[in-house]
């Protein structure tokens, strides 16, 4: 969210706030930044550098949403100053948010919400991330690192004899592994399990494909936090925020995203909510469990931020005495490529939630639009969609995982079995 909301509204907010309003928790992913530019940019944003005015936030809140995941690609687009900045301006807001803080355990632990009829927890965590961007722990000696609760994953190519011996081949005639070697000789960096090709790794198989798994660490430090929350709450959410595909198919979450999510539910997580590529992605029951590997967008202004730093300019060539304007028509060649000619980017889905004594009873979903058709100036706040095809998405994408989805009147509905 980068600008603030008409004094009276917007043709469709009212019907879209009482929704929301309807449910006890209501949850968002807040993926930005927010101050007046108290940090510095970072060298490795999320991409368009994310920063909120600390003013939108009286805005945010009329939408009614008071529980937040804030790790994501862009929490630390301007370093820590910029998170701590964010932290304080959302605190100061009575946000309840999950998945920063100013160390690991901060960063990785629940957050709670009290309802009228139980308490509900959030435990937030990003797959999509610079290495740099995740919080460190604390040791007796040392204060921790501020950042994000990180879900790391491992990939391992699988190859042929043939591929791969060719691949030996190469990094020997070209010395690609040579610097790494001698990290590894002198004790500065760790041996890995398999073959590596520069920053890759791979190891012989009957095929060529592609192996994922989250990183165990990071796994276990989060079935910890479920578990914890499990102990003390009633309804225990999980938000992953996660930008990785499968098989070159945007809408197609990766292996270690399915394990990572049924691993959390198995530990006693209800709800796991996954969010990162900008489009809707399937729904899966499981267990006791739903798993939302891909909500879209609520709102998308990121063409719309008030002020970028020299280092976007120069990355696409450009004067940094430019304008903003001008950058992001750079970065999209004149709105022709981009999230902003991706249509699936501009419709998405609302999930409400019944729950009761431990167990999903009833899940309706509806649909949303963001304006794909108006100027960048007015594009990016939802209201409610009267089309189906955002349905016939969500249903074919489901099916794969045997979802069948309903639509009665414009809301969809998830069949419990």
């Amino acid at each position: 969210m980068t600008r603030r909301l008409p004094e009276a509204g917007y043709k469709g907010m009212e019907e879209i706030t009482s929704l929301i309003k309807q449910h006890e928790v209501r949850f968002a992913n807040f993926e930005s930044t927010v101050h007046r530019r108290e940090g510095y940019p970072s060298l490795f944003p999320g991409g368009t550098y994310a920063m909120t005015d600390p003013d939108c936030l009286a805005d945010f809140k009329k939408y009614g949403f008071n529980i937040l995941n804030t790790a994501n690609n862009h929490s630390m687009d301007y370093c820590h100053d910029g998170l701590i900045a964010t932290t304080r301006y959302l605190q100061n807001n009575g946000f309840l948010f999950a998945g920063t803080g100013e160390n690991l355990a901060d960063a990785s632990s629940p957050v709670y919400l009290d309802c009228c009829n139980g308490r509900v927890s959030l435990i937030g965590c990003t797959n999509s991330f610079h290495d740099s961007d995740a919080a460190g722990n604390q040791s007796p000696a040392m204060k921790g690192r501020p950042g994000v609760n990180p879900l790391r994953h491992k990939t391992v190519y699988e190859l042929t004899a043939e591929n791969i011996n060719f691949l030996k081949k190469i990094s020997l005639e070209t010395g690609i592994n040579d610097d790494q070697n001698l990290l590894i000789k002198e004790g500065f960096l760790l041996p890995k399990e398999n073959f590596c090709f520069g920053d890759y790794e791979f190891k012989e198989g009957i095929t060529n494909k592609t192996n994922t798994c989250p990183l165990e660490k990071d796994m276990d430090r989060i079935i910890k936090s479920v578990k914890e929350a499990k102990r003390q709450s009633d309804c225990v959410m999980v938000s992953i925020h996660s930008h990785e595909f499968k098989n070159g198919d945007k809408e197609s979450s990766p292996d270690f995203i399915r394990d990572f999510a049924k691993s959390c539910i198995d530990a006693g997580a209800n709800i796991i909510i996954g969010h990162g590529p900008h489009i809707i992605r399937g729904i899966e029951l499981y267990k006791d469990g739903v798993i939302f590997y891909g909500l879209g967008n609520f709102i998308f202004e990121n063409e719309t931020v008030s002020r970028l730093p020299a280092d976007f300019y120069e990355k696409y060539g450009m004067d940094i005495a430019e304008t903003v304007g001008a950058a992001i028509d750079s970065r999209s060649k004149n709105n022709t490529i981009g999230l902003g000619v991706d249509q699936r980017v501009w419709k998405s889905i609302m999930p409400g939630i019944e729950f009761n004594t431990g167990h999903i009873e009833r899940i309706l979903i509806y649909p949303i639009e963001l304006g794909y058709n108006l100027p960048r100036s007015r594009k990016g706040k939802p209201f409610l969609s009267h089309e189906d095809s955002v349905f016939n998405d969500l249903s074919r994408l489901s099916a794969v995982y045997g979802t069948i989805i309903s639509v009665n009147n414009g809301i969809g509905e998830v069949k419990i079995m």
